[in-house]
């Protein structure tokens, strides 16, 4: 056994695959661990930040005003 089978027969056992899987079922195994190319992503119309933030503000307010100043963004009308 050489080095290049050796390291093989390292990464296989580290990675969980059976010693003696065929290489077209390795190469699928790769594919299906492969991270997808687009991400989906869902816009919120609420961000639970500012809602929070503006429940703390309705409740209380800031001993000494320092995040008077800061305002919190409005909800868009659309």
């Amino acid at each position: 056994m050489d080095r290049k089978e050796a390291e093989e027969l390292l990464a296989r056992s580290l990675s969980g695959e059976q010693p003696d899987a065929s290489r077209e079922d390795a190469s699928e195994e790769a594919v299906k661990r492969l991270r997808p190319r687009w991400e989906i992503r869902v816009q919120a119309e609420l961000d639970p930040v500012v809602e929070e933030t503006k429940a703390y503000r309705s409740m209380a307010e800031e001993v000494d005003g320092r995040y008077d100043g800061v305002p919190v963004p409005a909800k868009k009308d659309e």
